[in-house]
């Protein structure tokens, strides 16, 4: 079978699988996408699934964690022998530098994880013997996935290290800040490392740059610029935990922050406010037309009905109202639930 195997939050199976056919087909290429509900995984059925993955870069997928190119799809594995019909399937292939056994993100696969972790150390001798992969873990070839779906079913697929993310199931694995004012400090920690390269976070986080953090309290998203260095205004009628005042770097400024403006041009705003997707789009649209600020964060809370749909259409909308060309990524982050964070930069 040729084609692309993405994980995805469970539940969001049908804005991925509606992403991954809408954007094949303007790109050229026609194939289908295959799924089930709160399965966490969407297969697109491409014939030129080589060309398919090159025109949908990782980064540029909104729902995709993952984004991973199917080699085989394995039903009915013997759990007497599961190894050799892996080995048959990948016989011919050019070596992989690391294994990654996986399982999708989903309440019914996780059970494998056990399976996944036990067969792998069987696996990867196995795979060495045959040439198939590399005595050392090599950072510079494809990676080889064994996805297990169900104890009999596993999905054979491949990552390019530059076209994929570095974690497995796409997910960073992040702790929470025993100081961090609230969990969604998480969600703007994840942003930074998954929507900004290397060289852009030490680019664009200095100490001294200036931010505003619309909708803030009780601080999560103004603690984690602060211990980037950034001077903070916090917009929130809501009081803030004292220890991220404490920083010295943050002013609380109680006003709404749909109708606050800065008094000079900012480096980065960043925005969590609960409210209607476009509303947030046109506001975050009118803070980049106007230069209040360079570089921003914000998060789109979606309906519960054609999310993908509305997330083609907010960032759409926003991206004709800020009137300038941007860059514009976006993603359904591991630590959001039902909404997709956006970073925008002039």
């Amino acid at each position: 079978m040729d084609g692309l195997l993405c994980y995805c939050r469970a539940g969001f199976e049908p804005e991925l699988a509606g992403e991954l056919s809408d954007r094949a087909t303007e790109a050229g290429f026609a194939g289908y996408a295959r799924t089930e509900r709160d399965s966490g995984h969407v297969v697109y059925v491409c014939e030129d699934a080589d060309g398919l993955s090159r025109a949908l870069p990782w980064a540029s997928l909104i729902f995709a964690r993952q984004k991973l190119r199917l080699l085989a799809d394995l039903r009915g594995l013997d759990p007497r022998d599961r190894i050799a019909p892996m080995l048959a399937a990948l016989q011919g292939r050019a070596r992989f530098g690391t294994l990654v056994m996986e399982h999708p993100d989903s309440d019914a696969a996780k059970p494998l994880a056990g399976l996944a972790r036990s067969l792998g150390n069987a696996l990867r001798p196995a795979l060495r013997k045959a040439g198939l992969l590399s005595a050392q873990d090599d950072a510079r070839l494809p990676r080889l996935h064994v996805c297990f779906v169900a104890g009999d079913h596993a999905l054979l697929a491949a990552s390019d290290p530059a076209d994929s993310a570095p974690w497995p199931l796409g997910i960073p694995r992040l702790r929470m800040h025993a100081d961090a004012p609230s969990r969604s400090a998480l969600k703007l920690e994840e942003a930074l490392l998954v929507l900004l390269d290397e060289g852009e976070r030490r680019r664009l986080l200095r100490d001294g740059m200036r931010a505003a953090d619309l909708g803030a309290a009780p601080g999560g998203w103004t603690w984690v610029l602060a211990r980037h260095g950034l001077r903070v205004q916090s917009i929130d009628n809501g009081p803030l935990r004292q220890h991220v005042l404490d920083t010295g770097l943050v002013e609380h400024l109680r006003a709404d922050g749909f109708s606050w403006q800065p008094a000079q041009a900012l480096d980065w705003m960043v925005c969590d406010m609960v409210e209607q997707p476009r509303r947030v789009a046109e506001r975050m649209a009118t803070w980049l037309r106007e230069g209040w600020c360079r570089h921003a964060i914000f998060n789109l809370k979606l309906p519960m009905k054609k999310r993908w749909q509305e997330t083609r259409l907010c960032l759409d909308l926003f991206a004709a109202q800020a009137g300038e060309p941007l860059a514009i990524r976006a993603k359904q982050l591991y630590h959001d639930r039902e909404e997709i964070t956006v970073f925008a930069t002039r």
